[in-house]
């Protein structure tokens, strides 16, 4: 299993570890796909407490004169003092803190300093400076005493250093951990069982693993669907709302799509599985969202210059503070350096540096998921903040995509059953939207098609072949043209059905228009509203399309859509979008068809309709789950409160590692008299780690 660091996602090895650039714990890149693995944190935890233990002991001998009631000076021999806590500090900081130490040798021995630089060489000068100064007190001079002629140790600060950080690194992973929690929440929605039905009318129980596609599965009141698949036998009302975000039940009857994850209201009913493993939309949905959740926001390219030179910058300002106090602090000043540049290298931490973009991103994600919105990556929910225009394609995107016949026109000696007929039986081997109208609406009246021979196509136009012996052709306006048929007085009835939004089709037999079919692709009932809701965002709305203009400008009448590009062929849609951008416009674009895969490719934001194709979807940064156009106003607020949170973040971890390394190193000292004690430092550098990580957690509860 591959494992990758979350804030180095270009980090990954196979099995668990330390990252090679920061130090942080890896952790498996399809984290919610696989068995959690606690044994990092269970380290971590094992370790605090035992240091805790041993501490607290510490804390108070040192600290005991501050406390009420303390006994006098001298109850205990300085020297015995001295060993009594370096003897409960030993294993805290060697045992305790041996992964930190291994990890900031790592780092020196690679050159990649991180945070865990900083705590081993913090850590280990004051533990290795207690520890001299007990058993050697006399090779130090008198710039080290204090002024009762004593060398002072600091195996309270080194222990409570290290069990702090260790208490840092436990509630920092149990945070990482809850950042996947939206992911696992889509991972727990299928079931582990499902019921198969069998030929001879038996059911069983089989584990979710061993369906296979075909079989049939019986889904029963208030159980989840097991797999993607279609229903065959029984009706009920299925909600979809932890997959689509829609809180309204979905009626399913025989025929009807169900999706593996959602739950089924009080009905019964029978599906045929289609898609099982890691083929179901819930699957895919995860893995997008696991992958989306690494990828790397351009923002965070700031964060990761600075931090390229954090690090080196931090151990100079140290050797600085060192050099400094040495000369000029007061008595005893060696023992002020020390404790001073100590303060500095624990307290700056670039970890809150680091984590502040792929945290929140690692949350947004998941929150976008379980809303319906699926990001593929990170810049596309950075850029889409800054969006002016949308561009929409028509069919499948603003309507249903499921066009359906409504006017049938013949000429008088011609039935409207026989025109609609000779029609269907034209188009029964096209897999075109118009043809499957045709097909389905003959069907429905029970009308027999007729074989056709010598089929034709003429892309973009219409068909034409040979049917009982005759010549029929079916197309538009401009199929008529190229076949030099005049569509007589039906060419006004044509425009009139055109302005109301209707594909107008001419069925021509022995090259005389005998009369026209009329088809609408209706328009989604969610499709005004996020259309009003998107303009009153501010963006501009660019409806292309490859209909006739009169039929798209009536679609863009009903949705109050000002800009229509019609009759553009797939092809070309990509360079409508790059001349938009030409013009300095940050373009969206929203499509479900293969012919939208260019301009979805082009666009700065392609949004594809999770209704549409695949190539559609992998050529888009976000898929909408159930191709709501509402679920772009949904995705909109996602990137506005997600690119805040970051800000916020990166805000708090500059300004914290400005002001904090600015007071270890002592610069209120003179005016106040303040200092940091390493211990505070230590405190403070774990504080800022889980802030940052408890701001991006606050992505949890965004309402969409």
């Amino acid at each position: 299993m591959p494992y990758t660091c979350p804030m180095h996602p270009e980090v990954v090895q196979t099995g668990a570890g330390a990252c090679s650039l920061c130090g942080m714990a890896l952790e498996p890149q399809m984290a919610a796909l696989v068995a959690e693995d606690t044994s990092e944190l269970a380290g971590m935890t094992r370790r605090f407490w035992v240091s805790l233990a041993l501490t607290a002991p510490i804390f108070l001998l040192a600290m005991s004169e501050m406390l009420p009631g303390h006994p006098p000076r001298g109850w205990l021999p300085e020297r015995l003092l001295s060993w009594i806590e370096g003897f409960l500090a030993t294993p805290v900081v060697l045992w305790g803190g041996r992964p930190f130490f291994a990890r900031g040798w790592a780092s020196i021995v690679t050159r990649r300093l991180n945070m865990f630089t900083l705590i081993a060489i913090g850590t280990a000068t004051t533990y290795g400076y207690s520890v001299i100064a007990t058993f050697f007190p006399d090779l130090f001079p008198p710039s080290f005493r204090n002024p009762q002629g004593g060398v002072a140790v600091y195996f309270e600060a080194a222990a409570v250093i290290t069990t702090l950080v260790l208490l840092g690194q436990v509630l920092e992973l149990r945070a990482r951990r809850r950042t996947a929690s939206a992911i696992r929440a889509l991972l727990d929605l299928a079931p582990k069982m499902a019921r198969r039905v069998y030929g001879d009318g038996k059911e069983e129980d089989t584990p979710l693993e061993q369906i296979q596609p075909g079989d049939r599965l019986r889904v029963r009141p208030g159980e989840k669907v097991p797999v993607d698949g279609v229903v065959c036998e029984g009706t009920s009302a299925v909600d979809e709302s932890l997959i689509s975000g829609e809180p309204i039940p979905v009626e399913k009857a025989p025929g009807s799509h169900v999706t593996g994850g959602t739950v089924n209201g009080t009905g019964s009913f029978v599906m045929r599985a289609e898609r099982v493993g890691s083929e179901t939309l819930l699957a895919q949905i995860v893995r997008l969202v696991s992958e989306a959740a690494r990828t790397r926001a351009p923002i965070q390219r700031v964060a990761d210059v600075v931090s390229s030179y954090f690090v080196p910058a931090v151990v100079l300002v140290a050797f600085g503070t060192w050099i400094t106090w040495s000369v000029v602090g007061p008595q005893p000043r060696m023992a002020y350096a020390l404790v001073n540049a100590v303060a500095v290298l624990i307290i700056a931490c670039p970890c809150a540096l680091g984590l502040a973009t792929p945290m929140s991103i690692m949350v947004a994600t998941g929150r976008g998921a379980l809303a319906g919105v699926l990001v593929k990556n990170a810049e596309a929910l950075e850029r889409l903040e800054k969006v002016d225009t949308l561009v929409t394609d028509k069919t499948g995107t603003l309507t249903e995509g499921k066009p359906r016949v409504v006017s049938i026109v013949p000429l008088p000696g011609y039935s409207e059953s026989e025109v609609l007929r000779l029609a269907a039986s034209l188009e029964q081997g096209s897999e075109h939207p118009l043809a499957s109208a045709l097909v389905s609406a003959a069907r429905e009246r029970g009308l027999s098609l007729s074989q056709v021979t010598g089929v034709q196509s003429f892309p973009g136009q219409g068909i034409r072949g040979e049917q009982e012996h005759r010549r029929v052709a079916l197309g538009n306006q401009q199929m008529l043209d190229t076949l030099q048929i005049d569509p007589g007085e039906l060419r006004g009835r044509a425009e009139a059905l055109a302005q109301e939004g209707q594909t107008v089709m001419f069925l021509a037999l022995e090259g005389n228009v005998v009369g026209l079919l009329g088809v609408t692709d209706p328009i989604k009932g969610s499709a005004m509203e996020a259309i009003h809701s998107l303009q009153a965002d501010g963006l501009r709305i660019v409806m292309l399309t490859g209909d006739h203009r009169a039929t798209a400008e009536a679609v863009a009448r009903k949705l109050g859509i000002d800009h229509v590009e019609a009759g553009v062929l797939p092809d070309q849609k990509g360079a409508h979008v790059k001349r938009l951008q030409a013009e300095g416009c940050i373009v969206a674009m929203a499509g479900d068809g293969i012919n939208d895969a260019p301009a979805l490719a082009q666009a700065d934001v392609g949004i594809a309709m999770g209704t549409g194709t695949d190539v559609a979807m992998e050529s888009a940064a976000l898929t909408l789950v159930k191709g709501d156009l509402r679920g772009i106003v949904r995705a909109r607020r996602l990137s506005r409160v997600t690119m805040r949170n970051i800000r916020q973040n990166l805000f708090f971890a500059f300004v914290y590692n400005v002001v904090g390394i600015s007071v270890a190193a002592g610069v209120l000292y003179p005016i106040f008299g303040v200092l940091l004690n390493p211990m505070v430092a230590s405190a403070a550098m774990t504080f800022s780690s889980v802030s940052v990580i408890a701001n991006a957690l606050r992505l949890r509860r965004l309402p969409l």
